[in-house]
């Protein structure tokens, strides 16, 4: 059976009729093409764990970058928790890949700094530029336009991105660790002496040491560790209790403000959301699809409908995340940790989206976890998405100015918008200049149209 066949879902579903209801194992199997794609139940499962513990540390993280937009912790925790569940139980059933979701990393990020802090909004007004963005994005998944877009963009373009967004995300770990900081618009070395900032210049070692090794859930481990040290040193106060029940996500679920937000003002925002998200997914995607082989609508015409789905998911997760509390949702790079141990359906999803729900009942725990032991995984994190510009074509001058322009503003200007639309931007540019009419594309002219946005108001 050739790579397009056993993707065609339509196959899917005759073949799990024909399997006899009495025989779960079979139907499972079936259901989830596991023969064809060279996998069984227990390599999935085994995939699902191995994703769960890279991705643990997404809910303690989260938590602490969506709570400094003025939001509560203890339901946040519960709504990251939830929608991750959600989303990829959804993926892993109707597109069968083993791509888990949640809120995304740097993308909550730009929810806090670039949308709330930035613009000098409500976390309320917030979501309802995510519930907006996905609904649009949700409109775009459902046709071909977002698949073009994919296409359309350079892999010199996608690996800066990546890089791009590693930077940034490690320059919030460091500047929240007090490892340097920002006085009269001067980056300057921070207060080193701090008990703190030392923990977390340990922390950025031991989860380096233990990812470089690839011990499974390395970040978790190093959350563990540092929080330890913290709680018997008596630096950070210990849980009184390790198990509860799920703190109520109704102080922001359905909090969401969107009729404040339908205003001319606030369109780049909405616009630049939809297309970072975009990216972010791009980014994954690709990734994990050429790492384990699963995705070939990204290069090619042909539909993929595996692929197809997996954005949509991802889209209308966005809005479902708008409406229980939490910034964009996105496709994790993590899911590459399944993949890798051979994980290759979406069975892998639904353990990760199982073994999530067991999080559900340690708010005390997630409670209690230090700021700097959530920060050292945000730089580790940067740093290891950072490597990605090993990838880019150092030859082609075009495509490498323009990564140098992404990779350098973002964490420079704090936003992620600003450093994707200066590089696309330049990159349309030099294009230009020297002629090179066979680098263009509609796509690439429409993504550079949308750069335009965030200089234009």
């Amino acid at each position: 059976m050739t790579n397009k066949e056993s993707q065609n879902p339509k196959q899917q579903m005759k073949k799990c009729h024909k399997c006899n209801p009495l025989n779960l194992k079979q139907c499972v199997e079936q259901y989830f093409q596991l023969p064809s794609k060279g996998s069984n139940i227990k390599t999935e499962f085994l995939a699902g764990f191995t994703i769960f513990l890279s991705m643990l540390y997404v809910i303690p993280v989260s938590t602490e970058i969506l709570s400094q937009a003025g939001m509560p912790k203890e339901a946040l925790i519960t709504a990251i928790t939830l929608i991750t569940i959600l989303s990829t139980f959804v993926c892993g059933i109707y597109a069968n890949t083993p791509i888990a979701m949640s809120v995304g990393m740097g993308l909550n990020a730009y929810f806090t700094y670039g949308i709330v802090q930035g613009y000098g909004i409500s976390w309320q007004q917030g979501l309802g530029i995510v519930f907006v963005s996905g609904l649009i994005f949700t409109l775009i998944s459902l046709s071909n336009f977002r698949v073009w877009i994919l296409q359309s963009i350079p892999k010199n373009l996608r690996f800066a991105l990546c890089v791009g967004l590693g930077a940034f995300l490690a320059t919030i770990g460091l500047k929240g660790l007090g490892i340097f900081t920002f006085q009269n618009d001067n980056l300057l070395l921070g207060d080193l002496s701090q008990i703190s900032t030392l923990l977390g210049i340990f922390g950025i070692i031991v989860a380096l040491v233990l990812y470089v090794l690839k011990i499974k859930g390395a970040f978790i481990l190093t959350i563990a560790l540092l929080s330890g040290i913290g709680f018997v040193f008596g630096i950070a106060q210990a849980p009184t209790q390790i198990f509860s029940s799920p703190a109520s996500i109704a102080p922001i679920a359905l909090e969401l403000d969107v009729v404040g937000i339908l205003k001319f003002t606030f369109v780049p925002a909405i616009l630049m959301l939809m297309v970072t998200d975009l990216f972010d997914s791009l980014g994954t995607l690709s990734g994990i699809g050429i790492k384990a082989n699963l995705f070939y609508g990204l290069d090619h015409t042909e539909r993929d409908t595996p692929l197809e789905r997996t954005l949509q998911v991802d889209a209308m997760a966005t809005m479902a995340g708008g409406l229980l509390g939490t910034s964009t949702t996105t496709s994790f790079l993590e899911s590459v940790s399944g993949t890798a141990t051979g994980g290759r359906s979406g069975l892998s999803a639904v353990f990760t989206a199982l073994f999530f729900c067991l999080t559900l009942f340690i708010l005390p725990l997630f409670l209690s976890i230090p700021s700097f032991a959530i920060y050292p995984i945000l730089v580790v994190i940067g740093a290891f998405m950072f490597l990605e510009i090993s990838h880019i074509d150092f030859s082609d001058t075009d495509s490498l100015i323009a990564s140098f322009f992404i990779i350098l503003l973002m964490p420079l200007t704090s936003s992620i918008t600003i450093g994707l639309s200066a590089g696309f931007l330049v990159y349309l540019l030099l294009l230009v200049v020297q002629g090179h009419w066979s680098k263009m594309s509609g796509g690439l002219l429409c993504i550079t149209f949308l750069s335009t946005i965030p200089f234009i108001f």
